[in-house]
């Protein structure tokens, strides 16, 4: 029998005959005949033609940059420190006349209504307010420097204003601010260099709730839209008002309307004063201020005293055959410059409360505000001759409503709330065109 360590020996021999082939053909197939030197060369010569046509497309430098680039990150904008809310609905298939697409709300600002988008048939989807986009509008509500009351949430959107609307004039006090009185107590409110409307004087304007965070906010799905509530604790305001003050927010979007209520409750120990408002600026679509129809219903203007200031005299003028006279069917603005406040509003025909309309002829669209809320005493009408959108604010108070231009008999608007008490603010806005019938509401 074979010893197995022979054809182990054997096999051993073999595998050393075989390695030694294999390395004589590499040698002779490549070292010899230049082949690896060829595809050296080769391998050179391609990476030294791309690199090169690289740099004559002018693309190296970015393909650098691009490897160095680190990966993107989504950049979500938090005005005041808090998610923005956004309502949406679908268009309705067939539809043939304009509707509200959207609302943008900023619960960290005071529940500012930052865009409304509609479709209109002859432009398609459109932003209804004036305003920046998001990113810009989070970067200029900083609540620092020039917005260190909020005072920029009056220049863009449809701010609400509280527990004031409007204008409160007062004596300066030593550290910017001023001080205003009611009944017989001193309130000590915060003041810009300008206020909202660009008038230089001792001013507070736009309310305190500017700035504010929500501290609840949520959303609920509709069948035509949505939902959105917040409230607000902002307790005495940092001392600048007489109680404790607690505020809900609710907003309600479809298709032809955006419903928005505002409840004030004094959770406090002291009665105070209450005023609310809405502070929209509805962006003038065509360009064309001048072709711009306002309606306004019956009542009565507050004397401007002073245009420079906004300081009122105290007087309530009848508008009938003046210049302010946009009751009935309404009027062209054409080249009037309007900041006026219109009072004593009656009830339209038909309609729960006084009514207001803007219509934009070239664009075919109006847009119908109601004051459903009876304490609802006010609209106020700011049209900058130079501006791009026209404001109609509907408001509890008068403008200046602490203020000695009013006589004692004057019911300025301010609401009293005892401990406990709570009011409501409610308004409807409505989009409509201008090519169907409306039925009268004034």
């Amino acid at each position: 029998m074979e010893d197995p360590r022979l054809s182990r020996m054997y096999w051993a021999l073999l595998k050393q005959w075989a390695v030694r082939r294999r390395r004589s053909i590499w040698h002779a197939a490549v070292m010899r005949s230049g082949l690896l030197t060829v595809l050296v060369l080769g391998l050179l010569i391609a990476g030294l033609a791309f690199g090169w046509r690289t740099h004559r497309l002018g693309q190296f430098a970015l393909l650098k940059k691009q490897l160095r680039a680190k990966p993107k990150q989504d950049i979500v904008f938090r005005p005041g420190g808090q998610d923005v809310i956004t309502l949406q609905r679908t268009q309705l298939v067939g539809g043939s006349g304009p509707e509200f697409l959207s609302t943008t709300l900023m619960p960290g600002r005071g529940m500012n209504m930052l865009q409304i988008s509609a479709y209109l048939p002859d432009k398609g989807e459109v932003n209804l307010l004036a305003s920046p986009p998001l990113e810009s509008a989070a970067e200029q509500l900083s609540g620092s420097g020039a917005d260190a009351t909020g005072t920029k949430s009056l220049a863009m959107g449809a701010a609400i204003e509280a527990p004031w609307a409007g204008r409160i004039y007062g004596a300066r006090t030593p550290d910017g601010g001023l001080t205003a009185m009611w009944r017989g107590v001193h309130l000590n409110l915060p003041t810009g260099v300008k206020d909202s409307y660009g008038l230089d004087s001792a001013v507070s304007a736009g309310g305190l709730l500017l700035k504010e965070p929500s501290n609840t906010a949520s959303t609920n799905i509709m069948p035509d839209g949505g939902e959105a509530r917040a409230t607000f604790r902002p307790g005495d305001f940092d001392g600048h008002w007489l109680s404790q003050t607690e505020i809900n927010t609710t907003v309600v979007l479809s298709g032809r309307a955006i419903e928005i209520k505002i409840v004030a409750h004094n959770i406090g120990n002291t009665a105070e004063p209450i005023g609310i408002g809405w502070h929209p600026r509805f962006a003038i679509l065509s360009g064309h201020r001048g072709q711009m129809l306002l309606r306004l219903p019956e009542g009565l203007r507050a004397e401007v005293k002073d245009r420079r200031t906004g300081e009122l005299s105290g007087r309530l003028l009848p508008v009938a055959g003046t210049q302010y006279d946009f009751t009935g069917q309404g009027a062209q603005l054409g080249a009037l410059n309007m900041d006026d406040s219109f009072v004593e509003l009656k009830r339209g025909m038909m309609a729960d409360g006084p009514v207001a309309e803007l219509r934009d002829p070239e664009s075919g669209y109006g847009l119908r505000i109601t004051a459903t809320s009876p304490t609802i005493k006010a609209l106020r009408v700011y049209a900058p001759l130079d501006g791009s959108y026209i404001s109609i604010e509907p408001q509890f108070n008068y403008d200046d409503p602490f203020g000695h231009e009013w006589a004692k008999a004057e019911d300025t608007g301010m609401v009293v709330l005892q401990p406990g008490e709570s009011t409501q603010w409610k308004v409807r806005l409505e989009i409509f065109s201008l090519d169907s019938a409306q039925p009268e509401r004034f």
